[in-house]
Formats: C-alpha cells, sequence, structure tokens
C-alpha cells in the first residue's frame, strides 16, 4: 500500500499562485509515475500534469506553460507550481502514484477567486 498525502491548497486569486506537495509513504516500487489530477465540482477528473521516474513530464494543454510539476525522489514528494491561475483552475486536486497499482490522494481544493 501506498499512502498519498496533499497539502498546500486554499485560496489564491486570479493571476496568483499556489504551490501543492504529496508526500508518498509506503511500500513505495520504483520506477513509477507521479502527478497530479484535478476534479472541477459537476466535471469528471482531469489529468494535469505527471511526472515519471526520468523526470520526463507531461501537462494538459490548458496548463501548460502556467503549471510546473517537479519530484523529490529522496523525499518520494511531487510538487505542483501553479502560476497564473485561473477560475478555471478551481478544483479538487488530487495526488496520483502509479507503480504495481494507482493510489488517489484524498484531494485538496484549490479556489481561484478575488
Amino acid at each position: 500500500q501506498v499512502q498519498l498525502v496533499e497539502s498546500g491548497g486554499g485560496v489564491v486569486q486570479p493571476g496568483g499562485s499556489l504551490r501543492l506537495s504529496c508526500k508518498a509513504s509506503g511500500r513505495i516500487a520504483v520506477p513509477y509515475l507521479m502527478g497530479w489530477y484535478r476534479q472541477p465540482l459537476g466535471k469528471p477528473r482531469e489529468m494535469v500534469a505527471e511526472m515519471n521516474s526520468a523526470h520526463n513530464a507531461q501537462y494538459s494543454r490548458s496548463v501548460r506553460g502556467r503549471f510546473t510539476i517537479s519530484r523529490d525522489d529522496d523525499r518520494d514528494t511531487v510538487y505542483l507550481h501553479m502560476s497564473a491561475v485561473k477560475p478555471e483552475d478551481t478544483a479538487v486536486y488530487y495526488c496520483h502514484h502509479r507503480a504495481l497499482a494507482d493510489y488517489w490522494g484524498q484531494g485538496i481544493q484549490v479556489t481561484v477567486s478575488s
């Protein structure tokens, strides 16, 4: 089992920045993929950004150029640096870990509002 604990969510003004963190613990197999999904209210969950063990990243079209994913393998932690945020970035953000199985964090709310 892998446990994922997210932090860093909250309310941010349009155009502002926020950083999400997700730390994995438990029986972590290597290599693994780790990243972020989000689910706006009433909409399906969508991939935001993911990074594999080679540190290759992929982003959704809606966040490319504004969000940056990074990971610290020594700490088994992945980060999502969000900048130039928009109201449409408002969602519950979920950390995702994939190795031998898929694991999800409990979700953290990000609200972009003035």
